[in-house]
Formats: C-alpha cells, structure tokens, sequence
C-alpha cells in the first residue's frame, strides 16, 4: 500500500499562485508515476497533471499547460503541483494521485491510490 498526504490548498485572488504538495508513504518503490487531479463541485474528477516517477517525463491537460508545473523529489517522495495565472475556473479539491505496475495515473481508472484532497479557491 501506499499513503499519499497532500498539503498547500488555499484560498488566492485570480492571477495568483499555489503550490501543492503530496507526501508518499509505505510501498513507494511500487510508485511509477504520480499525478494531481481535481474536482469542481457538480462535476467529474478530471486529470490535471502527471510525471513518471523514475525519468522525469511529464504530461498536462491543455487547459493548464504554460500555468501548472509538476515536478518530483524521489528523495523526498514528494511531489509538487506549482499553479500559476490561477482563474476561478481552477477551484476545484485537488487530489494527488499515484499509478503503479508500469501503469501513469493519466485517468482515473488508471490511479491505484488516492490523497484525502485539498481544497484550492480562485477569487475573482
């Protein structure tokens, strides 16, 4: 098993930035992959942001791409979603998610475990 804590969800004003962290704990040499999704109240989980724990080699969706930065330290096991030019389009709980056996949490049916989530605000 693997335990996955996120931290870093706030409140900020539109054009403002987060970032979010997500510990990994237990099996973590399981981990292939780790990724951020989220969740917008009355709306499905939809992926956000993911990396390839071993290379480095990441992937957005396009609506974040340019404004989100994900990256990983395999020393810490810790990943990072850093948010930049946030909208209120981006509200939404966050959820930190890792895939493993060869599998990148690219959707959710590809995710073996999930992160309680955190809450991010985007103001207008």
């Amino acid at each position: 098993q693997v335990q996955l804590v996120e931290s870093g969800g706030g409140t900020v004003e539109a054009g403002g930035s987060l970032r979010l962290s997500c510990v990994a704990s237990g099996r973590t040499f399981s981990i292939y992959g780790m990724g951020w999704f989220r969740q917008a109240p009355g709306k499905e989980r939809e992926f956000v942001a993911a990396i390839l724990w071993e290379a480095g080699d990441s992937v957005y969706q396009a609506s974040v791409k340019g404004r989100f930065t994900i990256s990983r330290d395999a020393v810490k096991n810790t990943a990072y979603l850093e948010m930049n030019s946030l909208t209120p389009e981006d509200t939404a709980v966050y959820y930190c998610a890792a895939g493993s056996a060869g599998a990148a949490p690219l959707s959710v049916s590809r995710v073996d475990y999930w992160g309680q989530g955190t809450q991010v605000t985007v103001s207008s």
